[in-house]
């Protein structure tokens, strides 16, 4: 398919990926966790009343989706360096799924949301300071809390039964690091900075930059090789 248009497009496209990978891959794990959560957001717009405006956070969606299908398509060589971690660590078996789940989360959201909301505010006109984005913005939270918690329970549990308790401690201590509304706040503060360099290039390219180095450190972090061979 072209370049999606619609959420439900971006929808087709993540489970077309899924299709593509072996249940393993890491770069799988994190689709299928992005996937969950852009239908229940195309839901949500399906049903109207939750976000107050449906058409930016659509065209927000759309925007945000294509940061992640430009890292999928892109060759080693030009792998954004905010996904550069996920994808040299997908085959790592001594890394858990809940690990790459993570790890793809923090890059698509500390780097790529910032990003996808200043350009979804220039293409509409708006600000990130214009009544309701911040507020729908915000909407989503939810949405990612409910999904966040199942997808640390469903991991968690199938960690513990795989490994001893002297081994699930640094594991848990590991994942535990990562917070999704810390990580959605970051993202709002590095959105507004971006806003206000955008009318200079090169104050805007390198903070946008570090932006990318900086969350593809913590990613790194993320995927560390926590088990035993086996």
């Amino acid at each position: 398919m072209g370049d999606p248009a619609t959420v439900a497009d971006v929808v087709e496209r993540i489970r077309e990926i899924d299709a593509e990978l072996p249940p393993r891959d890491g770069v799988g794990v994190f689709n299928r966790v992005y996937l969950r959560v852009t239908e229940l957001v195309m839901a949500r717009l399906a049903e109207g009343g939750f976000f107050r405006d449906d058409e930016f956070m659509a065209s927000l969606d759309v925007t945000f989706a294509d940061l992640w299908f430009t890292a999928y398509d892109a060759s080693p060589r030009r792998m954004p360096k905010a996904w550069a971690p996920l994808f040299e660590a997908r085959d790592e078996r001594g890394v858990l799924p809940i690990q790459f789940a993570l790890a793809g989360m923090n890059a698509h959201i500390e780097h790529d949301l910032a990003v996808a909301v200043v350009r979804t505010c220039q293409a509409h006109g708006r600000s990130p300071t214009s009544p309701g984005v911040h507020h729908d913005y915000e909407q989503v939270n939810d949405l990612l809390a409910g999904v966040e918690a199942e997808i640390r329970r469903s991991f968690l549990t199938e960690v513990g039964h795989a490994v001893d308790d002297q081994l699930l401690r640094p594991v848990a201590h590991l994942v535990s690091s990562w917070n999704i509304d810390k990580a959605r706040d970051i993202a709002w503060v590095n959105a507004l900075a971006l806003w206000e360099l955008r009318r200079v290039d090169f104050l805007f390219d390198r903070y946008a930059g570090a932006l990318a180095h900086s969350v593809g450190m913590g990613s790194r972090l993320l995927l560390t090789d926590v088990l035993p061979d086996r």
